[in-house]
């Protein structure tokens, strides 16, 4: 029962059910990749290396973030400012997530073994950004759409003009609506040197920044679909995705914060699972 209530707290720690937003992407990125079912074996590793991956992220930025978290009145409750884990404990299982992704990239093909440190090292400087750069949410869409380019050379085991069109979109998603996110805490970021978009311009402008955002990720999946030789299903999800980032930024507005968690979470879970469902259901047609 003890080691199921710390399993409890270290799932909560690491925020698990946030793998929604990338490992789909992952998924979609093999799919298409392979246009079909690349085997099972490839999707085992691809599935160990994103636990890894996000494991590992999540665990260094809540270690290397207690302090900040500390003072800022909406993470204080976080589980490091809390006492409910220890700093060693977080060390330990960001250091278990790295080792998952070093065997996921070693058992898929040379290349990913050849990127691992690449991916160790934005997965590791992404909290460290928000300390020196408001482009810390364009580091973060590079390290979370890696996620959909890491899927892809799983399959092929090399680069290609589709996954790199792939790559941008889920970047350009990612940091949208990390920019949307991060207006909650424009007060505290202004006061305590945190950079950030919103911090840096102002909420009005970080609000257009993150609409432009995603309009790019719009054109890059319909340039992910030309490029892959995608059927009308993919552009039929590509439709859909496009109306839920529409009703996403509807949901936010400049004098009214109060939907960001609605927008954050749940528009962009529907993107991703939705993205996943069309990608899988046009390589089986």
């Amino acid at each position: 029962m003890l080691a199921l209530t710390r399993l409890r707290t270290y799932l909560e720690l690491v925020r698990f059910e946030h793998t929604l937003f990338a490992l789909p992407f992952a998924y979609g990125g093999m799919l298409l990749a392979a246009r079909g079912w690349p085997g099972w074996d490839t999707f085992a590793w691809v599935t160990v290396a994103m636990v890894g991956a996000r494991t590992g992220a999540m665990a260094l930025n809540r270690l290397i973030d207690r302090h900040i978290d500390a003072a800022n009145p909406r993470t204080a409750g976080r589980h490091l400012p809390r006492g409910l884990v220890q700093p060693l404990e977080v060390l330990g299982l960001a250091l278990a997530g790295l080792l998952l992704l070093g065997l996921a990239a070693f058992n898929l093909n040379p290349l990913t073994a050849q990127l691992l440190p690449v991916a160790v090292f934005f997965l590791v400087g992404y909290s460290y950004t928000k300390r020196f750069t408001w482009l810390c949410h364009f580091w973060l869409g590079l390290t979370v759409g890696a996620a959909a380019a890491g899927g892809w050379i799983a399959v092929t085991g090399a680069f290609e003009p589709a996954l790199l069109a792939l790559w941008a979109g889920t970047a350009f998603w990612l940091a949208g609506f990390d920019i949307l996110y991060a207006t909650q805490d424009y007060e505290f970021d202004r006061r305590n040197g945190i950079h950030s978009i919103p911090a840096r311009f102002g909420i009005p402008a970080a609000l257009r920044i993150a609409q432009v955002s995603h309009g790019l990720t719009f054109g890059f999946f319909l340039l992910t679909g030309a490029l892959s030789g995608a059927g009308w299903v993919y552009y039929l999800g590509v439709l859909g995705v496009g109306a839920v980032l529409w009703y996403e930024h509807q949901l936010v507005k400049p004098h009214d914060l109060s939907k960001v968690d609605q927008a954050f979470f749940q528009a962009n879970v529907a993107v991703s699972l939705g993205m996943l469902a069309f990608i899988l259901l046009d390589t089986l047609i």
